[in-house]
């Protein structure tokens, strides 16, 4: 009777382990998602926070099925104060790329 009782301990106690503090189950937030951008219906591009206090990180990651791949690692940002600069209003993504083909191109006839 007591072995039986032993075993039935067993997965009881790893379960009661993992959901506490020493078994790894923690409060605090060690990554968080920051944005999410679609590229295709199979690709995108994800920029998460890791890390606390002064060694948080920012990671910007291509994602597709086959694999993640780390972009670029920088300093966190503030999310309280937008970026914004009133005298140069955002650009929508095909008008800049435009003018960086045409940029490219005036180098080229130099």
């Amino acid at each position: 009777m007591w072995f039986i009782a032993i075993l039935a301990m067993i997965p009881l106690s790893l379960w009661l382990l993992k959901r506490t503090p020493m078994g790894g189950a923690t409060t605090g937030h060690v990554m968080r998602s920051i944005a999410s951008l679609p590229i295709s219906q199979n690709q995108r591009i994800v920029t998460v926070e890791v890390g606390t206090g002064e060694e948080r990180r920012w990671l910007v990651l291509g994602v597709t099925p086959q694999s993640i791949s780390t972009l670029h690692s920088m300093a966190p940002q503030d999310d309280a104060v937008p970026p914004a600069n009133p005298a140069h209003p955002p650009l929508p993504f095909a008008q800049l790329l435009g003018k960086l083909r045409q940029d490219k191109g005036q180098a080229g006839e130099r």
